[in-house]
């Protein structure tokens, strides 16, 4: 049973800072490709940062420089440190697994966790 399991939402003050996390099981984490993706209110879901098995990060250009995606693969858990948090960060975060990080990049996710809300005013 694949679970992927969001936490470390909340609601901040812009220029704050979170970090998310999501917990991983019920499938070979250390030889995944991951992602976090966020979507708002009548938004298109949205790539945030990817991250190879072996650690290598891509992130879009709206949160390059501010957001710093890592894993631990003895844990079985991704992070997602949000720095400089603007307003329009505000969204639901998801973590999702992926066949590799073309489909990572693309969207198109194997299992993907249920979210957990950031909200920045």
């Amino acid at each position: 049973h694949v679970q992927l399991l969001e936490s470390g939402g909340g609601s901040v003050q812009a220029g704050g800072s979170l970090r998310l996390s999501c917990t991983a099981s019920g499938f070979t984490f250390e030889d995944s490709d991951m992602g976090w993706y966020r979507q708002a209110p009548g938004n298109r879901c949205e790539v945030v940062s990817i991250i190879s098995s072996d650690g290598s990060t891509y992130y879009a250009d709206s949160v390059k420089g501010r957001f710093t995606m890592s894993r631990d693969n003895a844990e079985d858990t991704l992070y997602l440190q949000l720095d400089g948090l603007k307003t329009e960060d505000t969204a639901t975060y998801y973590c999702a697994a992926c066949v590799s990080l073309y489909f990572c990049n693309a969207g198109s996710w194997t299992w993907r966790g249920q979210g957990t809300q950031v909200t920045v005013s």
